[in-house]
């Protein structure tokens, strides 16, 4: 089935005409209805510009894109319609397009200018777009830039809406409409899209339901689908003829065949999305957790760092302490010893302890003084009296001896009294006569 869907579409290429390859778009093999007759809105504003209503394709088959008037993406642009052709096995429709020059639209006559080829609705000049009032509906009383030409149809005056085929149209471009092909193309605007968003949801404009005559045929700008300048069809372009039961069963057939292909791709698309989102999700994790990782990592070396510092820093504080206590402690020994000699020094030399303990306490008698050499003498007593002794000499009491260190074995006992001195003989008065030597 994909095989033959995909030949159907080289097909399709090669029977296209080249101006067109640009612009392929969606294929179905039923011929699209023909064009409604209805009538044209008022232009809403100067600078509006006509674009023609045109059968669209969905998934229940054709529906009406009602036309209507939308501002150009800018000044000096012209709208070239779009149009279905006829590829051999399928219609193919090709996307219409803003550029300076209206390009081939399939040679289908869609009425109000564009009659096949080309365009004679108006054209740009300075700036401003000029109405031709002929094939316009336009309020002179507001707009004045307008003129008024009879346009000359180039093709028969019918509503066919598809290029080749049976019954289709047998235009091919022009030499001006292939150089048109071949410019710079605008696609279409945002308000043209939801002109056509919109007419896909109202299935009013289904063509199985309208027969060919929808009940909005046009509007005065996109997606304004009520109100007074809704244009209603007047009637059919052509008898509608409802695709044939072997044509909707093969119709359907293909859009159930699509329908599982489309919901395949959704769902490969959906799954491939859910790949790439959970891959970023798992790759932003692991980015978060390897930052994560690195912070934590970071903020444990720097912890450990700040402990380290904070650790040698206690450690030298500790040792200069130490090292102060111990040279106040050597400072104040020193200090001691040095106090402990001087005051050694400064005291008067003592003798030895041992040395004095051997020596007696008591100090010497002196010896009593020698008598006198000559001395008067004495009277003669009436008896011989003895002489008075002479007075014992006082012993001098001895200085105590220095306490010994401790330990150190006392002193012997001196004598208590020194031994008193002998007494002097008693000298006998010297006779008469005699001298005493």
């Amino acid at each position: 089935m994909r095989i033959s869907r995909l030949l159907l579409f080289a097909l399709l290429i090669l029977a296209i005409p080249a101006t067109s390859l640009a612009q392929f778009g969606v294929s179905i093999t039923i011929a699209p209805p023909a064009l409604p007759v209805y009538t044209q809105p008022m232009v809403p504003a100067d600078g509006y510009l006509w674009t023609p209503g045109y059968w669209s394709s969905g998934d229940e088959g054709y529906f009406w894109v009602p036309g209507t008037w939308v501002q150009p993406p800018s000044a000096g642009l012209l709208w070239t319609p779009g149009y279905w052709a006829w590829g051999g096995n399928a219609f193919a429709w090709n996307e219409g397009y803003w550029g300076q020059s209206v390009g081939f639209y399939g040679g289908v006559n869609y009425g109000f200018g564009y009659g096949g080829s080309g365009y004679g609705g108006g054209y740009w000049n300075n700036g401003a777009f000029n109405y031709n009032t002929s094939v316009n509906n336009v309020n002179t009383t507001n707009i004045h830039n307008v003129y008024n030409k009879t346009v000359i149809n180039n093709t028969t005056a019918n509503y066919v809406s598809y290029n080749g085929g049976t019954g289709g149209t047998t235009a091919r471009p022009t030499a001006a409409e292939e150089t048109a092909s071949h410019e710079r193309h605008t696609p279409a605007t945002a308000m043209q899209s939801q002109q056509v968003k919109a007419a896909s949801t109202n299935r009013a404009l289904l063509a199985s339901e309208n027969d060919g005559r929808p009940a909005i045929a046009a509007t005065a700008k996109p997606g304004e689908f009520s109100g007074k300048d809704v244009v209603a069809a007047k009637e059919a372009g052509a008898p509608y003829k409802a695709p044939a039961p072997e044509n909707k069963a093969a119709e359907n057939k293909a859009a159930e065949s699509k329908a599982p292909e489309n919901k395949a791709a959704e769902n490969k698309a959906a799954e491939s999305k859910a790949t790439e989102n959970r891959a970023a999700q798992n790759k932003a994790a692991e980015s978060k957790a390897t930052e994560n990782r690195a912070a934590e990592n970071k903020a444990a070396e720097s912890k450990a760092t700040e402990n380290r510092a904070a650790e040698n820093k206690a450690a030298e504080s500790k040792a200069t302490e130490d090292k102060a206590s111990e040279n106040k402690s050597e400072e104040n020994r020193a200090a001691a010893t040095r106090a402990n000699e001087n005051k050694a020094a400064a005291r008067p030399k003592e003798a030895s302890p041992s040395a004095e303990s051997k020596k007696p306490t008591a100090a010497r008698a002196e010896p009593a003084p020698k008598p006198a050499a000559h001395r008067e003498p004495a009277p003669k007593p009436t008896t011989v009296a003895h002489a008075q002794p002479a007075p014992k000499p006082t012993a001098a009491r001895a200085e105590p001896a220095p306490k010994p260190a401790a330990h150190a074995q006392p002193a012997p006992k001196p004598a208590a009294h020194a031994q008193p001195a002998p007494k002097p003989a008693t000298e006998k008065a010297p006779g008469k006569g005699e001298s005493r030597e």
